[in-house]
């Protein structure tokens, strides 16, 4: 175990997690909702620290992230549990915990480095479950991986408190957040949470300079009315119109099986949605079709990818060989 961050202990040893908008209060020797922080003595302690469930060499596509450092290889990493309860959830099994975890084996964060320049990973992803509930580890990975030339990248959910974020960002070079819609009602039904703190961390990842791209799963019936993907794509555009915006599809799983898979048309709908709001890169997902990058401008093929993997990258220090337009993203042509 190690302590946790960002806990205020309260009266008879009861202590507050401030990690995440949840603000979970803790009794003594309980673990709260999550089942990965425990109350010891009015202490909070991580029970995740040191024990990922999950440790894979990826294509950075695969978070997906298409506009940094494309083609390259990344070291995934995980642990149990999650921060929301999202009925649709495709990693339950490790990431919806009913009871507190127990572990064997420990590695340390400078196992994880060692293991990924041995795999010759160019980055770390804290993937696969949410990284703010192993956000300890995280962060003590983090800051070795940056002194080891390895960059860091956060496939997330946004459900993080400002000053836990504030504290990790200057090490974190990248990010996939989920914006699952633009529907409080949809956040607090389908995920446990709200849509206000999601919308406030993609903000501030972006004023913290880290490249970042959004993905939204459509689910049919529940988050693919017109009005709600307008609403998302205008949200985006608002922000930067350079931020990828992937639009994945759904297919039935955990606790929501009576949704049918979303349909090819209604992801090709989602892809027109987002560029007549004036979005630059909009990607459908899962569905095996129009993963390329185009230049923006003049419409040449960039960066072609099939399946997860890059064949052919076109652009020329970060931009169109043909009309020169600048294209968004880092490490482009990092070959």
């Amino acid at each position: 175990m190690k302590q946790a961050l960002y806990f205020t202990s309260l009266v008879d040893d009861i202590v507050q997690c401030n990690l995440c908008p949840h603000h979970c209060t803790i009794r003594p020797n309980d673990t709260g909702l999550r089942r990965v922080r425990k109350n010891i003595d009015g202490i909070l302690y991580s029970l995740v620290y040191g024990h990922p469930i999950a440790q894979s060499i990826d294509p950075v596509e695969k978070k997906p992230l298409f506009h940094f450092y494309p083609g390259s290889r990344t070291f995934s990493i995980a642990t149990v549990g999650c921060n929301l309860k999202c009925k649709h959830c495709q990693n339950a099994d490790i990431s919806q915990l009913h009871e507190e975890p127990n572990f064997s084996t420990e590695i340390s964060p400078d196992d994880i480095i060692r293991s990924a320049l041995e795999q010759k990973a160019e980055s770390i992803s804290y993937t696969y479950t949410e990284p703010t509930i192993f956000y300890e580890y995280a962060f003590d990975i983090a800051q070795l991986a940056h002194s080891k030339g390895l960059k860091n990248i956060f496939v997330t959910n946004g459900y993080i408190e400002t000053e836990a974020f504030q504290q990790i960002a200057p090490f974190i070079d990248a990010a996939n957040i989920d914006l699952k819609a633009m529907s409080d009602e949809f956040y607090k039904r389908i995920c446990g949470a709200r849509l206000q703190p999601v919308l406030d961390a993609i903000k501030a990842y972006v004023e913290n300079d880290i490249w970042v791209d959004i993905t939204t799963l459509i689910i049919h019936g529940y988050n693919d009315d017109e009005k709600g993907l307008s609403d998302i794509a205008g949200f985006i555009y608002d922000i930067n119109p350079d931020i990828p915006w992937h639009v994945t599809g759904f297919s039935p799983t955990y606790q929501l099986t009576e949704a049918p898979p979303t349909s090819v048309s209604m992801i090709e709908k989602a892809v027109i949605i987002g560029k007549d709001a004036g979005l630059s890169y909009v990607y459908p997902g899962n569905r095996g079709f129009g993963e390329h990058t185009i230049c923006p401008v003049c419409g040449k093929e960039l960066i072609r990818r099939d399946g997860f993997q890059v064949s052919t990258n076109k652009t020329l220090n970060n931009s169109c060989p043909d009309c020169k337009a600048r294209i968004s993203g880092i490490g482009l042509d990092w070959i």
